[in-house]
């Protein structure tokens, strides 16, 4: 006699996301219970990490954090793969099927590691692993124009009329358009070369 389960996968599914949240709430509820509630005003300030709080919250931060961050997120997640891999390639029994398996892991990890150590060389190239960069390089471009015109550009102080919404229109006046002769010919007359021979 075959004995049927009464849970079905989705059933077992439902339960285990059930018990995490209930896991999760009853840790909260315990941190909440055992916690020492003595506010003071060096607790309720905006940091408890011993760094006193002025000026404005609203301040630009380096870019280059976020840069660093994100460098050193892609190579911790892309290690990551590494662990799995080394589980499967432990395997006797995997090796022992078909020797060539293991060769075949072997170089996909060296090519793997390869592409990682081809990243990071390429952004310590790039210089993005410097907290300070040690110089600002002066964009070049491969156009004939000095860069005294664009300094002297750059320099120049213009003035900014006040804005104003009334209708007044001060254009300067129109001169009578001059009348065309009747029988108008351009000046420019087209004229073609031979080439030389």
């Amino acid at each position: 006699m075959i004995e049927s389960s009464q849970l079905t996968e989705f059933g077992k599914v439902f339960i285990y996301l059930v018990m995490g949240v209930l896991f999760v709430l009853f840790t909260f509820f315990l941190g909440w219970l055992v916690a020492l509630k003595r506010p003071n005003p060096e607790k309720l300030s905006s940091y408890e990490c011993g760094e006193e709080p002025t000026g404005s919250s609203w301040i630009q931060f380096n870019s280059r954090f976020y840069v660093v961050a994100l460098i050193f997120l892609l190579f911790d997640v892309e290690m990551v793969f590494i662990f799995p891999w080394t589980t499967v390639f432990s395997q006797e029994a995997i090796i022992a099927a078909d020797p060539r398996w293991g060769w075949l892991s072997l170089i996909e990890m060296f090519i793997f590691i390869g592409i990682l150590l081809i990243g990071l060389l390429y952004v310590w190239k790039k210089g993005d692993l410097n907290w300070i960069k040690p110089e600002n390089p002066i964009p070049s471009a491969p156009g004939k124009i000095p860069l005294s015109v664009y300094s002297r550009i750059n320099n120049e102080e213009y003035q900014v009329k006040d804005f104003s919404i009334s209708n007044e229109f001060t254009a300067e006046p129109v001169l009578a358009a001059e009348t065309k002769p009747a029988s108008f010919k351009p000046s420019f007359r087209p004229q073609f070369k031979r080439p030389s021979e």
